[in-house]
């Protein structure tokens, strides 16, 4: 909406706004002592390389679901962390969890949506009970996700929102068989920037759009030769090298990001 030069000039009450009280040493800003992660699908990918990094910067973190790599992280890296089994397309089994993570942990500061599914299917060939599955998980289930963690952040007046989109979002050819989970990333995508206006006064949200990752969910054997032609850099990416991304978003070191998508794609999207 277009103001006039004498609107914006106007004084609004209570603006600017303080900056936050985080500290000014990098290195310091990225730790995550004293922060709770919630890792949707942490099982294993990209959801456990990031459950992994939020437990190296020393945050408790709440998997949903591993319970032995819970065990191992919390060995390993000496903070606190649990498993939960949810399914995360049922908003009752989230509301509930979620509780469950405030009685265990006391609050949460950062949740990450990560669980998806893909079936790569064109749309004339997939069944609706597929496309149905695939919404539940990678819409409803970030949706869910949002409700009742966002109603954890007003009540605490503070929080984080992330959600794993993909780069798929930002094209159509990517690839060009699989449109319900091309559209199903778009809608999430969207959602989250809606959400980082909706939370301004209380939470941070932020989308991550990565490319193909060599996990169970990256490049079939189908479409991976492709993959490597249409990366600038030739090839997939290690989760290794997503974790620093998602480390910074969670992060004090990025205080004043709100409502960005982040492609991570190995330049795979670009024009």
């Amino acid at each position: 909406m277009s103001m006039t030069i004498s609107e914006c000039a106007q004084v609004r009450e209570g603006f600017p706004r303080p900056y936050p009280d985080t500290p000014t040493n990098v290195l310091e800003q990225f730790k995550m002592t004293g922060k709770i992660v919630v890792v949707t699908g942490a099982a294993d990918g990209i959801g456990y390389a990031v459950a992994e990094a939020m437990a190296e910067a020393n945050g408790a973190v709440a998997l949903w679901y591993n319970s032995q790599k819970a065990e191992a992280l919390a060995k390993t890296h000496g903070v606190k962390t649990a498993a939960y089994k949810v399914n995360v397309s049922d908003h009752e089994e989230v509301q509930k969890t979620i509780s469950d993570v405030l009685k265990d942990f006391g609050r949460i500061d950062v949740f990450i949506a990560n669980a998806g599914a893909a079936i790569s299917k064109p749309i004339l060939e997939q069944t609706l009970d597929e496309y149905k599955k695939q919404m539940s998980v990678n819409v409803d289930g970030v949706v869910y996700c949002a409700k009742y963690a966002g109603e954890v952040f007003k009540r605490q007046g503070t929080g984080n929102f992330i959600i794993t989109s993909s780069m798929s979002a930002h094209v159509v050819n990517v690839p060009v068989d699989q449109p319900v989970y091309n559209g199903s990333k778009a809608f999430v995508t969207h959602f989250g920037k809606c959400l980082a206006r909706e939370w301004r006064e209380f939470a941070r949200v932020n989308i991550v759009s990565p490319g193909f990752f060599e996990t169970k969910m990256g490049a079939s054997p189908r479409v991976i030769n492709e993959a490597y032609r249409m990366s600038s850099l030739g090839r997939q990416g290690h989760v290794k090298e997503i974790k620093g991304l998602y480390l910074y978003l969670a992060s004090d070191a990025s205080t004043y990001a709100t409502g960005s998508d982040m492609i991570i794609d190995g330049g795979y999207v670009l024009p």
